[in-house]
């Protein structure tokens, strides 16, 4: 392989190439990711055809080509029909030394803004936490007291009374697990990382779900089977798959619908925190359903204890999720409009000295 192939194939960002037609003469690993098919597959085939970008894109690439000019298209939202519309920035530019040949970059922005938005409330988030864990086994203490004694007056009510204490016992019931799961997720151990089989964790929690919450639904499997081992605890990230295929079932309702579980390797994701360089998550897990969507006003901090799209939710189980996640040096996000929910865990490769011990699966 020459200089030329080894940058095209090292280039992060979805690259391709367009012919003096609008056709699509080659992509990169990174479109092919973006595109979710193969440059095989699209090559000759109209790009526009593949990619819908909500600006005037084609009469802007007509001109920059006569032109022989750059165009740069800012913060527009772009969809390949395969996911929901992500908000990018387009680079296109003119291939020197061949006439009308046009390179195309996509670059997504919205993960960037999610990562920036994220670390903002990171704080706020585990002091709502620690105070919430601190006040826990104080409250439940009370509770229990008040739960006796509701139940010790319902012996000499009239039966037409008793639909108060019932009402008592009811709610501090449900005030008593509220405060479990405060202490759950304050208790949470440190993962336990080792080799993991993610394929193995899904089949598992698909498995799971199919014959309990998710027994209404339809699970679709688009398996990587090249995906390597993961770093990962098996144990919590089977926690984190079922909830979310919860969510997913409880979303859709009586009525059911289909849930798709998608893995692949994305080599140019990788995750800068503060004080540190880029660490590598090329390992995918997409949880896709097609319920009714997250409300808009939440989608932004659906990952934040105590934030609940639901009646009588309890706002923890994605605050969950996030933090395990985080905990494995991963990444969560999701994006979601009406009819295509999509949850996108990103995780790093097993450690060779994991490689050597025995899988955990």
């Amino acid at each position: 392989m020459n200089s030329n192939a080894y940058l095209w194939q090292s280039l992060p960002l979805a690259t391709v190439l367009i012919d003096q037609d609008d056709k699509i003469v080659d992509i990169n690993p990174a479109a092919e990711t973006f595109f979710n098919n193969s440059a095989k597959a699209l090559s000759g085939t109209p790009v526009w055809d593949r990619l819908a970008v909500d600006a005037p894109i084609e009469q802007a690439l007509k001109r920059a080509r006569e032109n022989a000019s750059p165009l740069y298209v800012n913060d527009v939202d772009v969809s390949t029909g395969e996911r929901a519309p992500l908000l990018c920035s387009l680079k296109l530019a003119p291939m020197v030394g061949v006439d009308g040949m046009m390179i195309l970059m996509i670059s997504p922005r919205e993960l960037a803004g999610r990562l920036s938005q994220s670390q903002s409330v990171k704080s706020a988030a585990k002091s709502a936490i620690g105070m919430a864990e601190m006040l826990a086994h104080e409250i439940k203490n009370p509770l229990a007291g008040i739960t006796g004694a509701a139940q010790l007056l319902s012996m000499n009510l009239k039966a037409e009374d008793l639909e108060l204490t019932d009402l008592i016992v009811e709610e501090s019931r449900r005030i008593v697990k509220l405060l479990e799961q405060v202490e759950q997720f304050g208790n949470l151990r440190p993962p336990e990382l080792g080799s993991v089989n993610l394929h193995d964790v899904l089949d598992r929690a698909r498995r799971s779900t199919l014959l309990g919450v998710g027994a209404h639904m339809s699970v679709v499997e688009q398996y990587d089977p090249s995906l390597p081992h993961a770093h990962a605890d098996a144990d919590q990230m089977l926690q984190v798959i079922l909830n979310l295929l919860k969510n997913a079932s409880e979303a859709a309702g009586k009525r059911g619908g289909t849930i798709r579980l998608r893995t692949f390797y994305e080599h140019s994701f990788s995750l800068r925190r503060a004080g540190n360089a880029g660490r590598p998550l090329p390992l995918q897990i997409e949880i896709v359903d097609d319920g009714p969507g997250l409300p808009p006003d939440l989608e932004d901090s659906v990952f934040d204890p105590f934030v609940s799209g639901r009646e009588n939710g309890t706002g923890l189980g994605l605050a969950l999720v996030s933090k395990i996640i985080a905990d494995h040096g991963g990444w969560v996000a999701v994006d979601s409009v009406p009819g295509h929910t999509a949850f996108r865990i990103s995780l790093p490769v097993a450690t060779a000295d994991a490689l050597e011990k025995k899988d955990i699966s």
